[in-house]
């Protein structure tokens, strides 16, 4: 049986592969415990000062959750950590995305909770979770809501925008967009430049920027967790994991009144 996660280490920088390209590198309960593994293991490891993420093959970084997993009764790709073993995992050293292709919803969340990207120039990010009847609750909606202009996005969250690899870049998701053949050495650099930090000012400084970016938050985090309950016991969402697996377009079922009414506001 193949490994859903590789793990490799050269001269302190280690290497964590997404290992499932038939399956366009999604992430299945397998994948996330072998990825938060991975993560204990950079942790605490004082030989290693960086990790890169990134995923099998030349067409996906990681479409996130393995909904044909989902819609067969398979548990949620998460842990204790999050999504992925990994976008709620306490961290101190600095993550690298090397984004090799396709990352949509998880993976655009694992993505989004690296401290750095690098990216081919054939990537593209998204998070097209509303079209499959799910939320994008791995993180997405708080980090994005954070970096970018509120109406670019909820474009995102909800009307299915889709950014290229330069456009990323341009909004300042993305560090850099190189070839496909230049990926690993780009993120091989970039990691090693992280290296020549001192340990323990790269740990406190990246601290403070994780607080600043939403991270530390626990009331948002609730919030998100809250919402993909609440979707993932409604018909849709079942039936949105349940036609991606059997190819077809989705029949949605609940409504808007479905769901609690807004609080109204206090009188003045």
């Amino acid at each position: 049986m193949t490994d859903p996660v590789l793990f490799d280490t050269a001269d302190g920088v280690a290497v964590i592969t997404i290992n499932r390209p038939e399956r366009a590198n999604a992430i299945d309960p397998a994948a996330a415990d072998a990825i938060a593994e991975a993560i204990h293991a950079v942790e605490t490891d004082d030989g290693i000062g960086a990790a890169i993420v990134t995923g099998a093959g030349p067409r996906h970084f990681c479409a996130g959750s393995d909904l044909k997993a989902k819609a067969a009764g398979t548990p949620p790709a998460r842990n204790s950590w999050g999504f992925g073993g990994f976008v709620r995992a306490p961290r101190a050293k600095p993550y690298i995305a090397a984004v090799n292709g396709i990352a949509v919803g998880g993976g655009f969340e694992l993505a989004l909770a690296c401290d750095l990207v690098v990216a081919a120039e054939h990537a593209a990010f998204g998070l097209p979770e509303v079209t499959h009847g799910v939320v994008a609750g791995g993180g997405g909606l708080i980090r994005l809501g954070r970096r970018l202009p509120p109406a670019l996005a909820t474009e995102i969250a909800i009307a299915g925008r889709t950014l290229s690899a330069h456009e990323a870049q341009s909004l300042g998701l993305v560090n850099s967009v190189v070839p496909q053949d230049a990926l690993a050495e780009a993120a091989t650099a970039l990691a090693r430049t992280c290296l020549a930090g001192a340990p323990l000012a790269v740990r406190e400084s990246l601290a403070v920027l994780r607080l600043a970016d939403g991270s530390g938050e626990d009331s948002l985090w609730r919030r998100s967790a809250q919402a993909s309950a609440t979707v993932l016991a409604s018909e849709d969402g079942q039936e949105g994991p349940r036609a991606f697996a059997e190819r077809r377009t989705p029949t949605w079922r609940n409504t808007w009144s479905d769901a609690a009414p807004p609080a109204r506001a206090a009188a003045t």
